[in-house]
């Protein structure tokens, strides 16, 4: 496996791009098998895990037509169900946590959907009941062979009823929306997740001819139609990856612009940053960041420490608490930053330790962070990227340390950043790739 060898201490400066929100693009492509018309999308990231997701779906016999840089057309007419049971979807849907989503349009549309456990980052529990539970709310039946670690799903004659979910997840909202919209009569979902993600799927679903209200709410009606035509969309700049380049900012002391980031969909991550002392500036619908030589972390008003915690949307997005927490090494003060989620997110922070930051793990949940307030450096040190986000956090890291760092297992990175190691050595940046 590759590696990144990062020479740090060296500032930033120049305009940076977000990428296509990676999030919203395997919902978005997942959600092509619903139609058998044309779905021409852009903005497409071009990293590992949309790759393999896309090469699923033409597995499945969906025509993909690359028209030019994240740019496809997608046309779902020829799909062959049976493909799911053989060894060879089983081995690349087993690879890709994304491949989860597309149980909800295959249901929906041809009666069954066949998924081995999926993969991806190994951040803790992320269970699927919400999912399942939803489908068998709309009358589908469920299986899971426990050995063979397989789910099979069917159900002919879906229809719309009311549910509660039992967790707000995103990935779950999405799927079971785009199971109800051929079902028969009008679903109801409350606690239903609202992230721009499940947003931006609902209107596109919608310009397809689907009928969902509450769009942007925790509570969604759906009422089913009988098929669905093509569309276009754009998918969003992706919220994780700017909100990356804003802790890269501060943490390098680089004076950086992000360009056209669609502000109005970034919720409290620009207060969440400012709220660790960051200074960042809305211009039009860029951000610019100047130059900073040190930053002081806030403290609530009666001087007690400040918690930075994962929320359900509006909240803040657990995606981005390893940057927050890498980000807060270097600032004036301390900060507790409270992971909810997933247990086994906050596990590379002995990586940062060995690099000098002053953390102390008070539970698989829970770091405190006692900044350093750029008086003593980060050292470069050799360390492995454990899942997609903690590795960008690692490379924030290493950009900043004194002297040299190595980040293997670079896959981890590569599957969420599309050639993140370019783009920042176009403005500045010392990364170089090591196969």
């Amino acid at each position: 496996m590759a590696s990144f060898e990062i020479t740090g201490g060296y500032p930033l400066k120049g305009e940076l791009t977000a990428q296509g929100a990676k999030n919203e693009a395997l919902q978005i492509i997942s959600a092509t098998l619903l139609t058998c018309e044309k779905v021409t999308i852009g903005n497409i990231p071009e990293i590992l895990d949309v790759i393999r997701l896309i090469e699923l779906l033409e597995k499945l016999g969906v025509l993909v037509n690359k028209t030019g840089d994240g740019q496809y057309e997608f046309r779902a007419c020829n799909i062959d169900p049976e493909y799911l049971l053989t060894d060879d979807f089983r081995t690349r849907a087993a690879g890709l946590r994304g491949s989860v989503m597309i149980i909800g349009p295959l249901l929906s549309r041809f009666g069954k959907a066949y998924m081995p456990k999926p993969g991806g980052d190994k951040i803790g529990r992320r269970r699927l009941d919400t999912h399942f539970t939803g489908f068998m709310k709309l009358g589908a039946e469920f299986r899971y062979d426990v050995k063979e670690e397989f789910y099979h799903v069917e159900g002919k004659d879906l229809r719309g009823c009311y549910m509660l979910l039992d967790e707000a997840s995103v990935t779950g909202t999405a799927n079971i929306i785009m199971a109800a919209v051929l079902a028969k009569g009008t679903t109801t979902i409350y606690n239903a997740a609202c992230e721009p993600y499940v947003q931006q799927l609902c209107r596109m679903l919608n310009r397809m001819g689907a009928k969902i209200s509450g769009v942007g709410s925790n509570l969604l009606t759906i009422e089913g139609v009988e098929s669905l035509a093509g569309t276009s969309h754009t998918i969003l700049p992706d919220m994780i990856e700017i909100g990356s380049f804003i802790g890269m900012a501060a943490m390098t002391g680089s004076e950086v612009t992000i360009k056209d980031v669609a502000y109005d969909n970034l919720g409290i991550i620009p207060d969440a940053f400012r709220r660790l002392g960051i200074k960042l500036e809305r211009r039009n619908d860029d951000i610019y960041i100047p130059a900073q030589t040190h930053y002081e972390i806030e403290t609530y008003i009666d001087g007690s420490i400040m918690t930075i915690a994962d929320a359900i949307w509006p909240g803040l997005t657990p995606d981005l608490l390893s940057v927050f927490l890498v980000v807060a090494t270097q600032a004036k003060g301390s900060v507790l930053i409270h992971q909810k989620m997933f247990e086994s997110r906050l596990f590379f922070v002995d990586k940062l330790m060995d690099m000098g930051a002053q953390i102390i793990l008070c539970d698989p949940h829970r770091a405190t962070v006692i900044g350093l307030n750029k008086q003593f450096r980060l050292r470069g040190t050799n360390m492995v990227s454990p899942d997609i986000r903690a590795g960008v956090a690692l490379l924030i890291a290493a950009m900043s340390a004194e002297g040299i760092s190595v980040i293997n297992n670079i896959d981890q990175i590569d599957r969420g950043y599309q050639d993140i190691d370019k783009r920042l050595n176009a403005v500045g940046a010392r990364i170089k790739r090591v196969p």
